[in-house]
């Protein structure tokens, strides 16, 4: 069958890869002139079940309010007249109750590991490289109380099947010696030895390459997505800039922008961007950077070694499709990463980027069957993308085959209208 998947990020390039290894004809077609140019161009870079977590929780509609006096919340509200972002916080405070959390980050829980299994099983049949590395992440608690809340969190996942370690601070500084210096500033931590992190955009590019070379995938890049084209219950073809472009079945797998295309063809697809920012520092002749990578759970800053450099992430901001940025946005995050890794890399040399989360209410993506036969839907990854990616690519192959995918997928699909 000849499949066309839009979008090249991580969640489209699995795709593509999970299909053609299926023996199907495919196609990628994206706007950007390489793989893995928008949100997983330089994201957190952690495979982490071990931080499942739904965002939508009791607590953040309170810090949501205090985010418009105050720029040192986690996660931000930049109010504007687009009336798709009311409607969508409406949606996700209707999440945020103790129930609809619990059972929003058992799915997404389920999901990410079966991910990661499947995420180890591409990298071994590929050998692809990726600045990987395992040995789990720690997520690390500034004070005691929020340690003792953590602890209480952590919970949840680990009768969820997730191991995870509560640790004290010397058993911290013991995981990963750069934290040494920092030991006293630690209450203490969550180990998840089978959590890891590497670079997604790596990943993405050299999965790509593998797709193409060995399995015959196509690659259209710089080809922009004008509009769908229906046919009463089917997709006609996709109209792009450089001409039209038909196939038997089509996967949109186009992140913050699958709302946009979806109106187009009567499609309500719940997700909206969330805005973070990251931040990539050279380490090279430094001593201090960390061993694994983590998050400092206090400051919700993010953090991870990638080969001769150290990512360090943070910030979810609810600001539309806007991806500027300026160095005081990144100041408190760097003095976050600073004071844990003193020697962890040039901070003197910091190279900026933001991107854009495709957040459902929920956190979980949406995948599968919409209103049109031969459309599958495989977007919304929030801020887990890289981790479900391989995952809800198998879904989708299973989904395209016919066959029932291995993990249940209720809160995973759309509602058909």
């Amino acid at each position: 069958m000849k499949i066309l998947v839009m979008g090249a990020g991580v969640v489209g390039v699995t795709t593509a890869y999970y299909l053609a290894r299926e023996g199907h004809e495919v196609t990628v077609v994206d706007r950007q002139h390489a793989p893995a140019e928008e949100t997983s161009y330089a994201n957190a870079g952690l495979v982490a079940p071990g931080h499942a977590y739904a965002w939508a929780s009791p607590k953040a509609p309170r810090i949501l309010l205090k985010s418009l006096l105050s720029d040192g919340q986690a996660l931000r509200l930049r109010p504007s007249a687009d009336p798709r972002l009311w409607s969508y916080l409406l949606k996700f405070l209707r999440q945020c109750t103790n129930e609809r959390a619990r059972l929003n980050t058992m799915r997404k829980l389920r999901l990410c590991r079966y991910a990661q299994q499947e995420f180890a099983s591409v990298v071994a049949e590929t050998g692809i490289t990726y600045d990987g590395r395992d040995g789990g992440l720690l997520y690390l608690y500034r004070s005691q109380a929020s340690f003792d809340k953590g602890a209480a969190n952590a919970q949840l996942l680990i009768d969820g099947g997730q191991e995870i370690e509560v640790v004290d601070r010397d058993r911290v500084a013991e995981i990963d010696p750069a934290l040494v210096p920092a030991k006293d500033k630690i209450a203490g931590g969550l180990f998840a030895p089978s959590d890891e992190s590497g670079d997604a955009r790596l990943f993405t590019l050299a999965l790509a390459k593998a797709a193409e070379e060995k399995l015959k995938v196509s690659l259209l890049f710089s080809t922009a997505i004008l509009k769908i084209s229906t046919d009463g219950d089917r997709i006609d073809r996709v109209v792009t800039d450089a001409g039209d472009l038909t196939a038997d079945h089509y996967v949109m797998a186009l992140g913050c922008d699958s709302p946009i295309v979806g109106r187009g063809i009567g499609i309500d697809i719940p997700l909206y961007p969330v805005k973070g920012y990251s931040v990539t520092l050279p380490v090279a002749g430094r001593i201090g950077a960390p061993r694994i990578g983590g998050v400092d759970e206090d400051n919700l800053v993010a953090y991870a070694p990638m080969g001769d450099r150290l990512r360090i992430t943070a910030t979810a901001e609810f600001s539309g499709y806007d991806r500027s940025h300026k160095p005081s946005d990144y100041r408190a995050m760097l003095a976050a990463a600073k004071d844990l890794f003193p020697d962890g890399g040039d901070y003197d040399a910091p190279d900026y980027w933001a991107g854009l989360r495709p957040m459902t209410p929920e956190g979980t993506p949406v995948l599968g069957d919409c209103r049109y036969r031969n459309l599958t839907l495989n977007t919304g990854h929030g801020h887990m993308g890289w981790t479900m990616a391989c995952g809800t690519a198998r879904v989708v192959a299973d989904m395209v085959a016919k066959r029932q995918p291995e993990i249940p997928l209720d809160g995973l699909t759309l509602k058909i209208r």
